[in-house]
């Protein structure tokens, strides 16, 4: 009786998108756009009951997690739906109600003993982990690792067709500053990055390949969608899978742990898509639930079928090739005419014995037998500590085992350290400077309008530093404003 309700429910609310769609404005191509988006709420709907179903009949673990998946998606497609004109929230809405109005109907039933039809958290991290932060097979069957790879590498395995060649002409031309720093940059992390893979029997490049495309090696990389981290996990997708905020830090920056987290999200897709590489990384740039059904629709589960890859966002068409295309190169890159520098990939570590920031060590390290110098690979070591603030003396740092011995030569006392302490302080001036502008008050503005268009603090500051009396805060053409604070 419950899942018929939800049937019924579900296909009124799609009617209803429907007509909604059908009387808009919005162009043909947002319409396709909308219309996926809530078919994404339906499928997550679906899903949802499915997992009721499986808790009434005691599969509770496999419940909870379809639940929790079902639950996110729905997060994911109501946060896009609100960002996309021509989208009625208020159907992603009735969706919550119909999930809320599901689960009390199964917790009051009374024809059986009773359930637990709520996960201890709505988010709680997969159990791809076990508790010493080893990689733990959460498939039985289906898994991503040394039995599918076969001791090979990614090259034997990667359909080389126009798709990946023409990423290939990119990463070779206009690409290649990017490529080879992306190279250097994630040497510096292997150490940190790498074991979690090697262990899961995944080739070294695909890693490389995904780190290249998402952040070049930058571990404090976010996107304008809000993606973060070297890997550039969406903030929910990371919590499923272990990502976490410790202390005020966000894990999705943290180098072991994205890579940690990454492998477990290939081993989830893998399970899902029977091995194929090229739609579990089709999933985690496009989100699984549309490849997933795309996959299930298709007359072939291919990525490469015009009948999924058609129909999938023109990122996620050029995402999936750059990725295959940067993992060839890591692997053969003699066959491409790529060299790659030579990387001193031994990790060290110092206890500083004073108080310095990581920009004033970039600067006192010197160069070294570095091309660009130091100062990526402190942030990407040190991915908790903002490069402007001052470590504390005994601090431990995470640094190059090759320049440990700069530090105690340049960093401790001697001109370099007064060179980096001088200019690190002019920055600082800089900023002050900077952060001091004078604005013409036009026809028509406001203090308010101004505060929000430069991206001041408030309206009441901006007031202070000129002396505007309020409450009205009364400005005339042709007046000079100091503006202290603002972004713009």
């Amino acid at each position: 009786m419950t899942r018929t309700f939800a049937l019924n429910a579900r296909s009124l609310l799609f009617a209803g998108c429907a007509l909604l769609l059908m009387s808009s404005s919005v162009s043909p191509l947002d319409r396709v756009a909308i219309d996926a988006l809530y078919q994404d709420v339906d499928e997550a709907v679906s899903r949802y009951q499915d997992g009721l179903e499986e808790i009434r009949s005691g599969e509770l673990g496999s419940g909870h997690a379809r639940i929790r998946d079902a639950v996110a998606d729905l997060w994911m497609a109501g946060d896009a739906c609100a960002r996309k004109p021509g989208c009625e929230t208020q159907w992603v809405m009735a969706a919550y109600h119909d999930l809320l109005t599901l689960r009390s109907a199964m917790l009051i039933e009374t024809d059986g003993d009773p359930v637990d039809g709520e996960p201890e958290a709505l988010f709680e991290p997969e159990p791809f982990f076990e508790q010493d932060g080893d990689p733990a097979d959460p498939v039985s069957d289906v898994g991503l690792g040394s039995d599918w790879f076969d001791g090979t590498g990614l090259s034997e395995t990667i359909e080389y067709n126009s798709l990946v060649r023409g990423a290939l002409n990119d990463w070779l031309t206009w690409k290649r500053p990017t490529l080879v720093d992306a190279f250097e940059n994630y040497m510096h992390m292997r150490h940190l990055m790498w074991p979690y893979y090697e262990e899961a029997g995944i080739p070294e490049g695909l890693l490389f390949g995904i780190l290249a495309k998402e952040s070049g090696g930058r571990v404090h990389s976010v996107s304008r969608a809000g993606a973060a981290g070297p890997l550039q996990f969406m903030y929910y997708t990371g919590l499923r899978f272990g990502l976490t905020t410790e202390d005020g830090f966000d894990q999705r920056f943290d180098p072991a742990a994205s890579a940690r987290a990454s492998v477990g999200y290939l081993r989830a897709r893998f399970a899902e898509h029977d091995g194929d590489l090229a739609l579990a990384l089709a999933a985690y740039n496009g989100g699984e639930t549309r490849v997933l059904r795309l996959a299930r629709s298709a007359s072939v589960a291919s990525f490469w079928n015009p009948e999924i890859f058609g129909r999938l966002p023109r990122e996620t068409q050029e995402y999936v090739p750059y990725v295959l295309a940067a993992a060839l190169l890591f692997e053969r890159p003699g066959d491409y005419g790529v060299e790659f520098p030579e990387v001193t990939t031994v990790p060290g570590q110092v206890d500083l014995q004073a108080p310095i920031t990581l920009s004033e060590l970039a600067v006192c390290l010197g160069q070294g037998d570095s091309r660009s110098g130091w100062f990526r690979a402190l942030r990407n070591l040190n991915p908790r500590h903002e490069h402007d603030v001052p470590l504390p003396a005994g601090a431990t740092l995470r640094l190059p085992a090759s320049v440990a011995s700069a530090y105690a030569e340049h960093c401790v006392e001697g001109p370099r350290l007064e060179l980096a302490k001088a200019l690190h302080d002019a920055r600082e001036q800089r900023r002050i400077l900077l952060a001091v502008r004078t604005y013409t008050v036009r026809s028509g503005d406001t203090l308010s309008t101004i505060v929000a268009a430069q991206g001041c603090p408030s309206v009441r500051s901006i007031a202070e530093a000129n002396g505007i009396a309020g409450p009205r805060y009364l400005i005339r053409p042709g007046q000079q404003l100091k503006l202290t604070g603002c972004r713009i």
